[in-house]
């Protein structure tokens, strides 16, 4: 009965002494080379292109109205060039706003998308770290051995 009681707690003592298992993941890796990643950029680009074009044209615009007035200001009156001034700075803001709201409704759709395959892949990430019986998952390091990182067997599960 002693026996078996020292049996027990030696091998409680290795078990807490038994190194630790560490895996490691690029999560940025996952969010740019995943096929889920991949569609969503292409979703992305189609939802955007026609605002995207919207903007270019809105710049092309001003930079010619813009290249107009320099070119006119010497030979406009005082009133004239106050008046065209005033619309190339209303226009100028205008092309700043729709700039800042484009980029501002981009970066959110990319969070929205990201935030998808983050909660994906970390449901497959706890998966794989039960399965191989691993005590903690990083995802950020200065340095990480290839032999812990566990980064290609989520991107093959993300892809199925």
């Amino acid at each position: 009965m002693l026996a078996a009681a020292c049996a027990g707690a030696m091998a409680s003592a290795q078990a807490q002494n038994a190194p630790s298992r560490i895996g490691f993941v690029y999560t940025e890796r996952l969010m740019t080379e995943s096929k889920l990643a991949k569609v969503a950029d292409e979703k992305i680009q189609g939802e955007f292109s026609k605002r995207q074009k919207q903007v270019d044209e809105m710049i092309k615009r001003y930079k010619s109205s813009r290249e107009k007035f320099d070119e006119d200001a010497p030979k406009l009156s005082d009133a004239d060039r106050v008046r065209r001034t005033r619309e190339l700075l209303d226009m100028e803001k205008d092309v700043q706003r729709m700039q800042r709201e484009f980029n501002e409704d981009l970066i959110q759709r990319k969070n929205e998308e990201r935030t998808a395959i983050a909660q994906k892949a970390f449901k497959l990430i706890e998966q794989v770290a039960e399965q191989e019986h691993l005590d903690v998952v990083l995802q950020e390091s200065i340095w990480t051995s290839p032999r812990i990182d566990i980064t290609d067997k989520i991107l093959k599960l993300l892809d199925k």
